[in-house]
């Protein structure tokens, strides 16, 4: 057995399998696989194979679509039948506004070029007669979808990676990995047979890897431990049952009947599909609890808990309404095993936090269906740094080290009820909060605020009147939330808005390397003392990595704020680039996290000078704040009242205005504060949504949507914030792609109840052209606006185009960049 390999998987369920095979064909030599079983023994074998396409993310979207693709090809290469019975996928809908979610879901499946067809109640009945459409709205149907044999595929991947020289080698449990600085020592323990168990024998080896990925499933929790850091990765409970063969479907298939689609009633909480005659049940019901939440327990093997037929009384009774035939049909078998799940539903795949060339590939609750998209487009982080798609969403570093066990456990069980629950794009869900509050938490609560959560801060969304129901405002369209964020949003037009900005993501730099460091690290020139700038790190293939703002308070002294949701990820970049440079030049870079320790309001609008003066403690308060002693883009240590304020003068909004950065510790009275002298100028209490659509009347970019891994800052069109006349990291590489496509602002006659959020299509005469990435209100216009990117020869003002909302195409509009004061005149107001 080889001991000394470029890259070694751990974890050979589907998973484990598509990375070393991808890996080699990749071109990687010397890949190995472990598994401390069997093959599959994981939650690979009692996976019911489904294939679901369905997905709100455009990675994870891709992701499912590689999949499908890629496990079509493995019989013509390995000569091993996967077990694909491409059945197509039948998702129906109850309720319109079910069928809202699938036109929402739909457009963002065209930007990834997956198929679907609608099908009608009367359509589907045609098709197939045992289905009872009573009840139903209509459906989606994936043509190309449909179930796979797990074992099957898995076994295919297995015979591929070797015949591409993969190493397989099974009964070796992992039990220590040490970094060296150069590669992974990795202890393995020889597993036997004992009494039916699987026990530790006393063979040990290392071997050591330049490179090691984990895809571990439910083991995630000790895999974690092992490697001394924290993940949210954590089993539930899922169940299904096979039915006795059902004599009405096996007759209706001796008369030629097609094979029925992978049937899912979302309203119902449950997929079935036919298996020998008979129907699968699997349903998402309420209170699943989650299992192994400190690890696996060593007895445990590929086995399945006690089937909890109460628990799933309602879905199977639903089954029975929508497949009547299936009433008289015995329960054939029955499993109920372990599924890993994270907060969101989405994967854990990149870099590991903290450490060096190890990779993490967890918590796949679609481990099937994910499996040959991860394998792919990891490979391609791994082998050349980025994937082609933006992987951030799924990044492991979206959860950071204030994330704990009960916590974690506690959004899985709702990350599991939720497979089926309406996926509106203005949810926000409630499991595990209110977890991080800033100090005005109260006082905003008491206001009226409705929160998000935002890695797990809470952040106001919008103020409501005492009394209205966040949850029962949520829709696919306009919400019963959007009048007030209209409000909010001309309230910083016109007057003045406060806005709570605490979760922003904030480090300090700073030693005698800190300059050197920065300049290369970011791509715009830095500023001088004083000021701030707006600058990209970027990665090695080019692309945007995070955006900051950085404020320079002295030579080698640097602030620099970032998104509230990737602290962790902001993070772990930054100290491994710091102490990259410090191990080439031999100087001092100091980086800190200090983003608990300072709180964050924004003021902004025509009024917001006024009322910061009757706040602010000067010679001459009268001055102060003129763009003489305080010009835009600039920062002051300025006192508010009792509070000793960094004040910087920018603002997200595009108006007037001033981020206020403050000690934590005094929030309280300064809200009050700024409370109190607003009253005069009715100041109003802004949430993040209305934020969110003035930033796009400036076209301002945001990081996870017009920024992000999978484009360049000079393809996010921002060459005001690119010094070409410096070296930078990424810059050859960003140079080296030109200018694939373009970002752009919109302006969209959409339908009068309804705004994008920013996954649609992008047309031109019937042919798809690129996508939005942002999307909402515009008050400055009275219309839908939208962000997205498009093809070069597209990005042209005045270029008419359609967008695609609720399966109909609407007329949209390139505008300039900035279309809302596009000289910015009111920011650089004086007084």
């Amino acid at each position: 057995m080889k001991t000394n390999v470029k890259a070694l998987v751990v974890g050979g369920g589907a998973v484990g399998t598509s990375i070393a095979y991808h890996l080699a064909k990749a071109g990687w030599q010397d890949v190995m696989l472990l598994e401390r079983d069997e093959l599959t023994s994981g939650s690979t074998w009692h996976a019911a194979g489904l294939l679901p396409l369905f997905n709100m993310s455009y990675a994870t979207t891709h992701i499912h679509k590689y999949s499908v693709d890629f496990y079509k090809t493995l019989e013509e290469e390995t000569g091993l039948n996967a077990g694909f019975s491409v059945v197509g996928n039948l998702r129906m809908a109850q309720t319109q506004a079910r069928m809202d979610e699938y036109m929402v879901y739909a457009t963002t499946a065209e930007t990834c070029d997956v198929p679907y067809e609608w099908m009608t109640p009367a359509q589907i009945k045609e098709r197939w007669p045992l289905v009872n459409v009573e009840g139903l709205k209509g459906a989606i149907f994936h043509p190309t979808d449909g179930y796979i044999n797990p074992a099957d595929v898995t076994m295919a991947m297995a015979k591929g990676a070797r015949q591409r020289g993969v190493m397989i080698e099974r009964k070796w449990q992992v039990d220590g990995y040490h970094w060296t600085g150069e590669a992974w020592e990795v202890t393995c323990t020889k597993m036997v047979e004992k009494g039916g168990n699987l026990v530790p024998s006393e063979e040990q080896i290392v071997i050591t890897a330049e490179h090691v990925v984990t895809a571990t499933g439910n083991h995630a929790q000790r895999t974690a431990r092992l490697l001394g850091i924290k993940t949210p990765a954590i089993p539930v409970e899922h169940q299904f049952i096979v039915t006795e063969p059902d004599p009405a479907l096996v007759e209706y298939r001796k008369q030629g009947g097609e094979e029925h689609p992978v049937l899912r009633d979302a309203d119902a909480k449950w997929y079935v599909r036919e298996e020998r005659g008979g129907w699968i049940l699997g349903p998402y019901e309420l209170n699943a609890p989650s299992r192994f939440r400190f690890g696996v327990p060593d007895s445990f093997r590929a086995d399945l808990f006690p089937l909890d037929l109460e628990r799933i009384e309602e879905e199977y009774m639903s089954m029975i309404h929508r497949l009547p035939s299936s009433e008289t049909v015995g329960l054939k078998d029955d499993f109920n095993g372990p599924i890993c799940y994270t907060p969101d539903g989405n994967p854990l795949v990149g870099p590991a936090p903290g450490l060096r060339n190890m990779w993490l590939a967890e918590g796949f609750s679609f481990g099937i269906t994910a499996a040959g998209g991860t394998g792919y487009y990891l490979a391609q982080m791994m082998v050349e740094g980025e994937a082609e798609i933006d992987m951030a969403s799924l990044d492991p570093k979206r959860y950071g080290d204030w994330q704990t066990n009960d916590w974690a456990a506690a959004k899985n069980e709702e990350s599991y009820e939720h497979v089926f629950i309406l996926h509106h794009p203005d949810e926000e869900r409630e499991a595990a909060r209110p977890l991080r509050t800033s100090p005005a938490y109260d006082r905003q609560k008491a206001a009226g605020a409705q929160f998000g959560s935002v890695n797990g801060w809470e952040r106001p969304n919008y103020y409501a009147p005492e009394g209205f129901d966040d949850h029962a405002s949520r829709s696919f369209r306009r919400g019963g939330w959007w009048q007030y964020a209209v409000e909010e949003a001309k309230a910083v037009r016109e007057g003045v808005g406060l806005i709570d900005a605490t979760a922003f993501t904030k480090h300090t730099v700073t030693g005698n390397g800190a300059t050197e460091f920065l300049d290369r690290f970011t791509c715009n020139k830095l500023p001088k003392v004083g000021r701030i700038n707006l600058t990209y790190a970027l990665t090695t293939a080019g692309t945007t990595r995070t955006e900051y703002t950085i404020v320079r308070n002295g030579e080698d002294n640097y602030y620099l704020v970032s998104a509230g949701a990737w602290a962790a990820y902001d993070r772990d970049y930054l100290l491994k680039a710091a102490e990259d440079f410090m191990a080439e030049t031999g100087k001092l870079v100091i980086v800190q996290d200090v983003t608990t320790q300072w709180g964050v309001f924004a003021i902004a609008g025509p009024k917001s000078r006024d009322v910061l003066k009757k706040l602010i403690r000067d010679a001459e308060p009268e001055t102060a704040l003129s763009n003489k002693r305080f010009p835009w883009l600039s920062a002051r240590q300025i006192e508010l009242g009792m509070v000793p304020v960094n004040a910087i003068r920018v603002a997200y909004t595009g108006e007037l205005g001033w981020e206020l950065h403050h000690p934590i510790e005094m929030q309280n009275h300064l809200w009050d504060a700024l409370v109190a002298a607003g009253a005069e100028f009715d100041m109003k209490l802004v949430g993040a949504r209305a934020q969110n659509w003035l930033r796009q009347e400036k076209s301002y970019r945001a990081f996870g949507n017009e920024l992000g891994r999978d484009a360049t800052p000079a393809e996010a069109d921002l060459p005001r914030f690119i010094d070409s006349s410096k070296e930078f990291f990424g810059k050859a590489a960003m140079e080296a792609k030109g200018i694939r496509s373009k970002c752009v602002t919109l302006l969209i006659d959409g339908p009068e109840d309804a705004d994008p959020w920013g996954r649609e299509a992008l047309y031109l005469d019937g042919t798809k052209v690129g996508r939005l990435t942002s999307g909402g209100y515009s008050v400055a216009f009275g219309k839908s606006i939208g962000m997205g990117y498009v093809k070069p020869e597209q990005a042209v003002v005045g270029q008419k185009l359609k967008v695609k909302m609720f399966d109909q195409l609407w007329d949209a509009e390139i505008v300039e960049d900035s279309p809302y004061d596009p000289k910015n005149a009111t920011i650089r107001m004086d007084g």
